[in-house]
């Protein structure tokens, strides 16, 4: 496989519920500036594969609502690298189409597919695991994810059981779990050959489509019609029909949990996918009471709090313990820092009270 055949893949399409109120529908998370750095989460995700692929081996699959953010944030990719989805799909609709995308572009491609708002502590170790990946997926066939070892039972990740092989660095996948319940999650920690999906997946561009046709057909039939529009001025067009046509689904449901030529990489990076403010606050410094605070506060009998606050605002805070104070300017939201069940709740409801609000 030659060096130029490789492609980068970046989902950037997301809504980031779990985010709200600083996380909003013209603005989602991964467009913003979560961790203080002054790099957004899409930025940091394309810096992090600057060094290793050329300019031309990036694809960026958005929605038609955050292109102009996009081109804004990363003024390097030539809007033709940008593809548009006109609605949202999942990831099986995202990775089909930059898969076919691609395959007129190189049919000899191999791909990595990466989402933008994930956290990697060691970028060395990271591309440890994508080179060993890139090794499994020479086999025709092979659909390679990168995982997590898990330290705690999180239902917000998917999960992935692996053959233990002695000696093998890439790993034949046993089942595939989507987001259990806790007492599921629990078990599979307690297993100890279960880890964490990073949502990162490698594989041959013609393995990937292989599997489309036997898992989506219908999917795959769509997006095989509009192998004549791409990179035509066509192509906006017959996405605009097809995707009227294609199913709501994640690739995990879609095609993982059902093929049997899926394999593992076991990574040792550290990793987390920044999904919600509990995600943000694990990763955060916090002060000798545990507490994360961005912004001004004075905090009293106050624990394990995340503060998050604007500029030029003062929060005084006092008896809260394992709380979220996120104040976004028209929207204060004080709820339990875990309370990720209840965001769509949330946005339902202040939907209903103003559009401007979510």
């Amino acid at each position: 496989m030659k060096k130029n055949d490789r492609y980068i893949v970046i989902l950037a399409g997301g809504i980031g519920i779990k985010f709200w109120p600083s996380s909003r529908r013209q603005r989602p998370k991964q467009f913003l500036d979560l961790l203080g750095t002054g790099r957004t989460l899409l930025q940091m995700t394309y810096d992090r594969f600057e060094n290793h692929f050329e300019n031309y081996q990036f694809i960026i699959v958005t929605s038609k609502r955050y292109l102009s953010l996009v081109k804004e944030q990363l003024p390097n990719i030539p809007e033709d690298q940008i593809l548009v989805e006109p609605m949202r799909r999942n990831t099986a609709a995202s990775i089909a189409l930059a898969s076919y995308k691609i395959q007129k572009l190189n049919p000899n491609a191999k791909v990595l597919v990466s989402p933008s708002d994930q956290l990697i502590f060691n970028d060395n170790l990271f591309f440890d695991a994508v080179d060993q990946a890139m090794v499994g997926a020479s086999t025709l066939g092979n659909l390679i994810t990168i995982g997590i070892r898990p330290n705690r039972p999180d239902t917000n990740y998917g999960y992935i059981q692996f053959f233990p092989e002695e000696g093998q660095s890439v790993k034949k996948v046993k089942t595939f779990s989507e987001k259990p319940n806790l007492d599921l999650a629990t078990t599979f920690i307690e297993s100890g050959d279960f880890v964490w999906n990073t949502g990162t997946f490698v594989w041959k561009n013609e393995s990937i489509i292989k599997a489309f046709e036997k898992y989506l057909p219908e999917m795959a039939e769509v997006f095989e019609e509009g192998t004549v529009y791409f990179c035509t001025e066509k192509e906006n067009d017959f996405l605009i029909k097809a995707y009227s046509f294609i199913r709501n689904i994640s690739i995990d449901h879609g095609i993982f949990e059902k093929s049997n030529e899926v394999f593992v990489v076991l990574g040792e990076f550290g990793w987390s996918d920044l999904g919600s403010w509990q995600n943000l606050y694990d990763v955060s410094e916090k002060d000798e009471e545990n507490n994360t605070v961005k912004g001004t506060a004075m905090l009293y009998e106050t624990s394990n709090c995340f503060i998050n606050m604007p500029p030029n605002k003062l929060v005084v805070v006092q008896g809260l313990k394992d709380y979220l104070v996120s104040d976004s300017g028209d929207v204060l939201l004080i709820c339990k820092l875990g309370a990720n069940s209840k965001y769509k709740e949330y946005v339902t409801d202040a939907k209903k009270i103003g559009e401007n609000y979510i």
